[in-house]
């Protein structure tokens, strides 16, 4: 641990916060994608961090079930960033203890989100939530390996709650692939505060609601992954 990663540390708490406070009263979707994108910017920014963005052509405004592989906690700001130039909002489907974190608590309760609590014995309550959001106009964000990719491997098994997102809501899946390993890229901006690095992440073609197909096979072969 170096002392910048430290002084980083204590620098996105705060900034994570004031963000997450601000947040707080903001109802009107548009103004909060304006303040989760410039927080997302700010600290991508501080990290020495850009953004490309393949294929943003395919962006076309509407209402979509995103799914995208994850790697790194800065993940969700990649996709901000991707989504700049489109009116697209969306809820982030966030696990509890990203809720009870002191770290992303008031963000993620703040910033757009559905609670995903695992151990609860009935999921009736997290699918009204996801109905209730996109009859409202939202979009949802989700990353279908259900936890970060800590493997080797370019994905990790799907988990199925994101197509029961898509049936119930006749959501189409929007895929989008980061393809730089953003837990890495993190790493390095932590060790080193001079290394200036851009992170790749493509915009997939939709896919249909109803397909029966297998979706992660789809991803995979869309993305050109082995």
């Amino acid at each position: 641990m170096t002392l910048h990663s430290v002084k980083m540390g204590i620098y996105a708490l705060g900034l994570t916060n004031f963000y997450g406070f601000r947040l707080r009263n903001v109802t009107d979707p548009l103004e909060k994608k304006r303040i989760r994108l410039q927080y997302a910017e700010t600290l991508l920014e501080k990290l020495n961090i850009s953004v490309e963005v393949k294929n943003q052509e395919r962006l076309e405004n509407g209402q979509y079930l995103i799914i995208s592989n994850h790697r790194g906690i800065i993940d969700p700001l990649i996709l901000e960033l991707a989504l700049k130039e489109s009116s697209i909002f969306g809820l982030w489907i966030a696990k509890k203890e990203l809720y009870n974190s002191p770290f992303f608590g008031l963000f993620v309760r703040n910033g757009g989100s559905i609670l995903l609590d695992r151990e609860k014995s009935q999921m009736s309550g997290f699918f009204a939530d996801a109905k209730k959001a996109v009859t409202e106009g939202s979009s949802i964000f989700i990353f279908p390996e259900g936890t970060r990719n800590k493997s080797e491997a370019s994905l990790i098994e799907f988990k199925e709650g994101f197509r029961i997102i898509a049936l119930k809501n006749r959501l189409p899946i929007l895929p989008v692939f980061i393809r730089t390993h953003t837990n890495k890229a993190l790493g390095d901006a932590l060790n080193d505060k001079n290394v200036k690095q851009t992170i790749t992440i493509e915009i997939g073609e939709l896919i249909d609601y109803k397909e029966r197909g297998d979706i992660q096979g789809i991803y995979e072969e869309m993305f050109g992954l082995e």
